[in-house]
């Protein structure tokens, strides 16, 4: 257990941690950047959490269209069953374009921030929904494998008390996690904590993931995860005590993970760290 006490920040701002590390929250969306939806429960895969990002936005020229373009984007409610491939989208007004996920176009490549992502066009009702609401010409497209939808390693991982830290340093006392899009939510560690994992084995559940270092932050981070309105000055807030990934890179704020052993995971379950030495890559095992 890790004790409460031991932390000046846990001091001043009189955390209680709980007794174990606990998986609190799972986020993912069928669609990058609409809305998140949060599962009880889901398979830890090589590709991460099965379906999560499977598609994405593009504009006219091919580029990624996201959050950080149309904020308002997070409004957008997507509903997707795999086994019928079907994708509904459900518009702030009430609106529902709904049609088959698998009816594909051309080929195209994007890039992911630096890495080039295949994905195809999907055909269907999507672009003239998608471009009305964005005000400009957006197309709805298919990852070519699972987890490329992600920006670099297929899971990512904050603990609540580093949420809850940066936000009573902003003076925000309920800070919403869910802005920082992070698949698994844990609670039980010392703020900041999981930054110290880099390279090392966690057991979530039946699964282990290996922590694969610090996420650097855009300004997705700084809207309302309903409304996409600009609600909170996280990257100003993060500037001020957080020393930017290798002195010159990004501000960080959570850490990327990949998995080990592929298993299922479940709100509630308990999240040990293991000892391991770091390695460059590692091979995923079944259950």
């Amino acid at each position: 257990m890790v004790s409460a006490l031991l932390h000046p920040l846990n001091r001043s701002f009189g955390y209680r941690l709980p007794d174990v590390r606990t998986l609190i929250r799972l986020s993912v969306t069928p669609v990058k950047s609409l809305r998140l939806s949060h599962p009880s429960a889901a398979e830890l895969t090589a590709g991460g959490i099965p379906g999560d990002r499977r598609f994405y936005l593009v504009d006219e020229m091919a580029n990624l269209f996201d959050a950080t373009d149309h904020g308002p984007l997070l409004r957008i409610v997507p509903g997707y069953d795999p086994e019928t491939e079907r994708l509904r989208l459900t518009f702030p007004d009430g609106s529902v374009v709904e049609d088959a996920a698998d009816r594909l176009e051309g080929k195209i490549t994007t890039d992911f921030f630096g890495r080039a992502v295949d994905g195809h066009l999907v055909d269907g009702p999507f672009e003239t929904a998608m471009s009305r609401y964005a005000g400009r010409p957006v197309r709805l497209a298919r990852v070519t494998r699972d987890g490329d939808g992600q920006d670099v390693h297929p899971l990512t991982l904050v603990s609540s008390e580093s949420v809850r830290d940066l936000g009573r340093r902003g003076a925000w006392t309920d800070l919403d996690a869910r802005r920082f899009r992070i698949n698994l939510e844990i609670e039980g560690c010392e703020p900041y904590e999981e930054d110290s994992w880099d390279g090392e084995l966690v057991r979530v559940g039946e699964a282990i993931i290996r922590v694969r270092g610090q996420i650097p932050r855009c300004v997705v981070t700084t809207l309302a995860p309903d409304t996409g309105e600009k609600d909170f000055g996280t990257l100003t807030q993060l500037a001020r005590y957080r020393p930017r990934i290798g002195g010159r890179g990004g501000l960080p704020f959570g850490v990327y993970a990949e998995v080990a052993r592929t298993g299922r995971v479940r709100v509630g379950d308990p999240v040990e760290l293991l000892s391991s030495r770091p390695t460059e890559s590692t091979p995923v095992v079944g259950r």
